[in-house]
C-alpha cells in the first residue's frame, strides 16, 4: 500500500536525466559520497562560514580583510579560474570563454574579445583551475577580492595571480584540517544540514531489493558518525541506524586517488575512530579508513560496470569512477532545482524570444540577398528584370531599419535569458547558446545525473533509464 501511495508524477526539477542508458536491474551495488550527496547543507550558510574561517585566518597573517565579504551571488559552481591572468571565467562546451572577470570586476565585451579570442580552456595544463563542486564558492569568492588587494597593492607580499591561489588554498585547507568550521556544523547541524526524509527511503529500496549500499566519503569518521546520524536516523524504522543500512563504509577515502591507487585499509575499531590495522583482505559489513576501490571490487565479486557510484564531483566522484574503474555513475547537482524552475517561469518569454530569433534570422537572409543582389547590379551581372540600383538601395535600407527594430525587441529578452539563474554568470548548464563547460562534464562522465538522491525513491531500483539519441544540427533540420 505505501507503494502507491507514493506521488510518482513529480516535477521536471526532480526527475531523473540519462545521458547513457542505464539498467538499475544489472547494478549490484551502489556506492555514495555524503556531503552534498546524502547530506545536503544550506550552501550560503556553509560558505559563509568558511569564507569567515579563511578571513580569520589570513588576518592572522597580515592581510588587510576586515572588509571582505561573501557574496554568494557573485559566484557560481562550474566557473574556472585562470592562474595566469588572475582572472574567473566561464567557457562553453567547447572551451572558449564567453563571460570573465577581473577580481570583483566583470570584463566588457571588448576586453573579453582581445584577451581570451585566441584561447581555449584545457583543464590538463596548470593554468586553469575547475570549481566544479559546492565547496568552491567561498574560493572562488576569496580569490577575486584578494585580486582586487593585490592589484591595489595592499597585500602583505608581492605574489603573482597563481601565488595568491595557493594562499587561498592553503587558508582554506587548514580551516579544514583544523576543524573547526565541522565542528561548528557537528555542534549546530540544524543551522547547516537541510535534513530530506525520502533520502533514507531511498536507501531502503535499494538494499531491499538486493543491492549492496556502500559509504565512500572523504570526511573523516567523526564528522561521518554525527552527519549521518542526525541526517537517516530518525527517519528508519525502529531499531534501525544507518550504519545497518550499508555494507561497506568507508571514511577518509582521499578521492580521486581512491580510484587511481592503491591505498592500504584501516578498520575503525570503535566509535572513537581508534584506527586498526587490517590482516589479510579488507571483509565487507566493515568500517575503513582508506583503501581502494580496486579491493571494494573483489569484497563484493563485482567488476566494475555493476557499481553504480552517486556523488556531487563532477571529476572526484564521476569522471575518475568512470574513467578509471569503469563504474557506472550518477551526479547529484542540486542547482538544477532552480535552474529548471527559472526556466518554467521564463518559458513564455523564451517562445517570444525564438520568435523573434527566427524573424531576425529571415531578416538577415534578406539582408544578405540584396546586398548580392545589388553587387551584381553593380557589376553588370544582373539579370535584365532586376530592379533599378534606387530601389534596391531603398529596398535595402527599409530591411536595415526592419532589422533594427528587431534588435530592439530582442535586446531586453536576450539580456533576461542570459541572466536567469545568476545575474552575473547566468545558467550553470548554459553558456550563451552553448553548453556550459560544466555541462560538458556531466554530458561525458555522468550516466545519469539529477537534482538530489531522493529522486530515486520515484523511480524504482528496477529502473531502465534511456537516453534519447542526440541530433546533430542536419538531422534537427528534418524534425
Amino acid at each position: 500500500m505505501a507503494r502507491r501511495s507514493r506521488k510518482v508524477d513529480v516535477g521536471p526539477e526532480r526527475k531523473i536525466f540519462c545521458n547513457r542508458t542505464l539498467n538499475l536491474r544489472s547494478i549490484k551495488a551502489v556506492g555514495y559520497d555524503m556531503d552534498y550527496t546524502l547530506i545536503h547543507y544550506h550552501v550560503e550558510k556553509w560558505e559563509r562560514r568558511s569564507f569567515v574561517h579563511m578571513k580569520r585566518k589570513l588576518a592572522s597573517q597580515g592581510w588587510p580583510v576586515d572588509e571582505l565579504r561573501f557574496d554568494p551571488k557573485a559566484v557560481q559552481r562550474g566557473l574556472i579560474i585562470d592562474l595566469e591572468l588572475g582572472n574567473i571565467l566561464k567557457a562553453n562546451q567547447f572551451g572558449y570563454v564567453k563571460h570573465a572577470s577581473h577580481g570583483s570586476r566583470m570584463l566588457d565585451f571588448d576586453t573579453l574579445k582581445q584577451t581570451y579570442a585566441e584561447t581555449v580552456v584545457d583543464l590538463a595544463g596548470p593554468r586553469f583551475v575547475f570549481l566544479n563542486t559546492l565547496f568552491s564558492l567561498s574560493e572562488a569568492s576569496m580569490y577575486s577580492q584578494l585580486v582586487d588587494l593585490l592589484d591595489a597593492d595592499k597585500t602583505p607580499q608581492r605574489l603573482g595571480y597563481s601565488d595568491l591561489y595557493r594562499e587561498v588554498k592553503m587558508v582554506l585547507d587548514a580551516a579544514h584540517v583544523e576543524g573547526r568550521l565541522k565542528a561548528e556544523i557537528v555542534a549546530h547541524p540544524e543551522r547547516f544540514v537541510e535534513l530530506d526524509p525520502e533520502i533514507p527511503k531511498a536507501l531502503l529500496d535499494q538494499k531491499r531489493a538486493g543491492k549492496k549500499l556502500l559509504l565512500i566519503t572523504n570526511s573523516e569518521w567523526s564528522y561521518t558518525l554525527a552527519m549521518m546520524a542526525y541526517a537517516f536516523d530518525r527517519y528508519l524504522p525502529k531499531g534501525m541506524i544507518w550504519r545497518d543500512l550499508f555494507d561497506l563504509v568507508i571514511v577518509a577515502a582521499r578521492k580521486p586517488e581512491f580510484f587511481l591507487g592503491e591505498q592500504p585499509f584501516f578498520e575503525i575499531a570503535n566509535e572513537e575512530g581508534l584506527l586498526a590495522p587490517v590482516v589479510g583482505q579488507p571483509k565487507p559489513g566493515s568500517i575503513f579508513h582508506g583503501g581502494h576501490a580496486g579491493a571494494v571490487e573483489s569484497m563484493f565479486d563485482l567488476r566494475g560496470s555493476q557499481i553504480l557510484y552517486v556523488g556531487d564531483h563532477a571529476y572526484g566522484d564521476v569522471h575518475v569512477s568512470k574513467n578509471i574503474r569503469r563504474w557506472r555513475t550518477a551526479l547529484v547537482v542540486r542547482e538544477l532545482e532552480e535552474e529548471i524552475g527559472a526556466e518554467e517561469r521564463f518559458s513564455m518569454e523564451h517562445i517570444q524570444l525564438i520568435a523573434l530569433m527566427n524573424k531576425k534570422i529571415a531578416a538577415e537572409r534578406e539582408l544578405s540577398q540584396l546586398r548580392l543582389r545589388i553587387q551584381n547590379k553593380k557589376q553588370g551581372l544582373a539579370p535584365a528584370q532586376e530592379l533599378n540600383l534606387r530601389a534596391l538601395e531603398n529596398k535595402l535600407r527599409k530591411a536595415r531599419s526592419g532589422l533594427l527594430v528587431l534588435d530592439e525587441q530582442l535586446a531586453p529578452l536576450a539580456q533576461a535569458s542570459g541572466s536567469l539563474g545568476n545575474e552575473r554568470w547566468g545558467m550553470l548548464m548554459a553558456s550563451g547558446n552553448d553548453m556550459s563547460y560544466f555541462a560538458r562534464q556531466v554530458l561525458r562522465h555522468a550516466d545519469i545525473y539529477t537534482s538530489r538522491v531522493s529522486n530515486l525513491l520515484h523511480e524504482t531500483p528496477f529502473a531502465f533509464f534511456r537516453a534519447h539519441r542526440s541530433l546533430m544540427p542536419h538531422e534537427r533540420s528534418l524534425t
